[in-house]
């Protein structure tokens, strides 16, 4: 038994231990990769769009595949799906070696290599749709129910740890060891992401009703429509991601306004997984579910004000704290979004929740990339992210009012039966 108030209760788990862990480098890699592509990829082009393209190229087959990933999360083992998607992801980094390396031996073109980039973008868009619905639905098999929220927090505190570190590190690496030493990197600790998840102990699951397999598909899709806190909540998030983020602006803001280069992109980069960070560990204590749908809308509301700042910002460190407040306001929302999302669906439904909550919320980052780069070409970076900011505002005014009976609701408490 765990005690009350114990900030490290879900962490006393060895399994989801090792979850988080593999999370934290997971994240880890991603982002320093994120970094050395986007970075290395305008300094070649000098075209916001291509930015854009990198967010588009990975958001089309985790959005195609997400369903059927979050199918095959519920019907088949998730750990072993993890294992195979991350034996897949293992080799991506060395393939965007040997483009860049081609590139500079001047044996393929700029438009071969955003070209082959944007492949391989793809193929980490495609091991998304599987390892994500899998890698979400797991966690509640690891700890108790009353345990959700504390889990909550600590997978976003290491997912959030992983986001400051990756890219401070990618800067610094690319700045300091060069492209390929990087991508090196990246492939090793993806590899040890492998290793991590064949640790965790063999287990089986709920298994899924017998039925027909488009039925089975689209019931995610029925569950969150008619579970209206599940339906706003993944909506909000969609919207205020898809038009209030700026990361996929970084490097330019880095390049052309801040004038900063490699290593002050990956102080950017950083800045809101510092301000989410800071603010999850004072969750681990005061988790913020009581009135959870109003901490929810104001947290939003706080994202679009500081995007908004810091799309007036001209100074490095004023830059930095809108970033990070903007970190800590979407740590809010990801913790009351992830305590529903893991109290409120049927454990056998739990993979394909995840898989459309997925489709909506984290392909919204890379959507949110195309459209960032797309306004960035032709209204100018600064009003780009002004407008995003603005957008997020408006977004959450409207919910305000469509939404007051969720006011009431107690997400501790779980669905009514």
């Amino acid at each position: 038994m765990h005690k009350p108030n114990d900030a490290f209760a879900a962490l006393r788990y060895r399994d989801f231990s090792i979850v988080t862990l593999n999370q934290f480098c997971l994240t880890i890699a991603i982002l320093i990769q994120e970094i050395i592509v986007a970075y290395s990829l305008y300094q070649i082009t000098r075209d916001p769009l291509t930015l854009g393209f990198i967010g588009l190229a990975e958001a089309i087959p985790f959005i195609s595949l997400s369903l059927w990933g979050g199918y095959f999360a519920d019907k088949l083992n998730k750990q072993s799906i993890m294992k195979i998607c991350l034996f897949f992801a293992t080799p991506l980094p060395l393939a965007l070696w040997a483009l860049f390396c081609l590139h500079d031996l001047e044996k393929i073109s700029t438009s071969n290599l955003s070209l082959g980039i944007y492949a391989v973008v793809f193929a980490l868009g495609t091991i998304r749709g599987f390892y994500n619905p899998s890698a979400t639905s797991l966690k509640p098999f690891l700890i108790p129910r009353e345990l959700y929220a504390n889990g909550a927090t600590w997978t976003t505190i290491g997912w959030q740890s992983g986001v400051i570190i990756g890219p401070m590190l990618g800067g610094f690496m690319l700045a300091f060891l060069g492209r390929e030493n990087s991508l090196l990197a990246v492939s090793i600790l993806l590899a040890t992401c492998f290793v991590l998840i064949t640790l965790l102990k063999k287990r089986t699951f709920p298994s899924m009703p017998t039925e027909h397999m488009l039925h089975s598909l689209t019931e995610g899709f029925r569950f969150i429509w008619k579970t209206k806190i599940v339906l706003w909540a993944i909506s909000l998030d969609l919207v205020s991601v898809l038009f209030g983020g700026v990361i996929a602006l970084l490097p330019i803001f880095a390049e052309e306004i801040l004038k900063i280069g490699p290593e002050g992109l990956g102080y950017l980069r950083a800045a809101p997984s510092i301000g989410a960070l800071l603010t999850m560990l004072a969750l681990t204590k005061f988790p913020p579910l009581h009135h959870a749908w109003r901490n929810m809308l104001l947290a939003v509301a706080g994202f679009g004000i500081f995007t908004i700042l810091f799309a007036f910002s001209n100074h490095l460190w004023l830059s930095l704290f809108a970033l990070m407040m903007t970190g800590a306001c979407d740590s809010i929302s990801v913790v009351i979004r992830q305590t529903v999302l893991q109290i409120f669906p049927p454990e056998h439904m739990r993979g394909r929740v995840a898989a459309v909550n997925g489709m909506f919320v984290s392909s919204s980052n890379e959507l949110g990339a195309f459209e960032s780069g797309l306004a960035a070409k032709y209204i100018g970076t600064v009003a780009a992210t002004l407008f995003g900011g603005c957008v997020t505002l408006v977004v959450v005014g409207y919910c305000w009012l469509k939404t007051r009976d969720l006011f009431s609701v107690d997400i501790r408490k779980g669905p009514e039966d």
